[in-house]
C-alpha cells in the first residue's frame, strides 16, 4: 500500500514560472498540485473551501501580499504547513517569515530534487530554511530581533497610526497640521524603513507585530 500523494497549492503570479513550477511537481509520483492561485486573496479563499497538504507562496503577490496571505492562511488552519518559494533573499524578511508561522523559504532557482525535498519536509512536519534563512536563524539566536517601528520617528509613528485609521495624505495633513508635501516625505519614509512597497503593507505589518490593534480600515 502506497502513500497518499501529497496536495499541493500552488501560489504564484507569473503565469509562466507558475505553469514550469507545477508542470514539474506533477512528474513527482507523490506530489500532486491540486489548486493554483495567482494571488493572496484567492490562496486564502481556497484554503477556507477546500484541504491541502502544503502550500507552496510566493512572496511577491499583488493585492494582499505573501507575507499578509500566509498570516491568514495559519489563521485558517493552524496545521497547514506554508512554503516559501521567492526571489527576494533579504535576511530581514526571515524574521517577518517566522512571525507568520510560515514552515520554510526557498530562494527561486532553487534546483528541482531540492525543492520536492523540501515540500515533501514540511509536509511531514519539518522545516526548510535555505542556507540564507538559517544564517539569518542562526543570528536571531545570537542577537535580539530589533523591533522596525524603533526606527520610525515619533511622527513617522503618528502617520503611520492615522494611516491605519484610513486617513489620506490630506486628511493626516489637516490632522497634523502640516502640508501634504510633507507627508508624502514622511509616508514614503515609512515604507522605506519598514521594508514595504505600500501603505496597505505598512499597516498590515504595523497589525502583525500588534503595534496597532486589528480590523480597522485602511486605504
Amino acid at each position: 500500500m502506497t502513500d497518499p500523494p501529497i496536495h499541493i497549492l500552488l501560489v504564484e503570479d507569473d503565469e509562466l514560472f507558475r505553469l514550469g513550477l507545477s508542470t514539474r511537481l506533477q512528474q513527482e509520483p507523490m506530489l500532486q498540485v491540486a489548486a493554483e492561485a495567482e494571488d493572496g486573496e484567492t490562496a486564502i479563499a481556497l484554503v477556507r473551501q477546500r484541504s491541502f497538504d502544503v502550500v507552496v507562496l510566493d512572496i511577491g503577490l499583488p493585492g494582499v501580499g505573501g507575507i499578509e496571505a500566509c498570516r491568514q492562511i495559519k489563521q485558517q488552519q493552524p496545521g497547514l504547513p506554508v512554503l516559501v518559494l521567492t526571489s527576494h533573499n533579504q535576511p530581514a524578511l526571515i524574521a517577518r517569515l517566522m512571525a507568520v508561522q510560515a514552515q520554510g523559504y526557498c530562494v527561486k532557482g532553487i534546483a528541482a530534487e531540492a525543492l520536492v525535498l523540501a515540500i515533501r519536509s514540511v509536509a511531514v512536519g519539518a522545516t526548510w530554511w535555505d542556507a540564507v534563512a538559517s544564517q539569518a536563524i542562526q543570528s536571531a539566536t545570537l542577537t535580539p530581533t530589533p523591533d522596525p517601528l524603533a526606527a520610525l520617528t515619533k511622527r513617522e509613528q503618528e502617520i503611520l497610526a492615522l494611516m491605519a485609521a484610513g486617513q489620506s495624505n490630506q486628511e493626516i495633513a489637516e490632522t497634523l497640521y502640516i502640508a501634504p508635501g510633507t507627508v508624502r516625505v514622511h509616508v514614503h519614509a515609512i515604507l522605506q524603513k519598514l521594508e514595504v512597497r505600500d501603505r496597505t503593507q505598512a499597516v498590515l505589518l504595523a497589525m502583525q507585530m500588534g503595534w496597532i490593534p486589528p480590523h480597522r480600515n485602511f486605504g
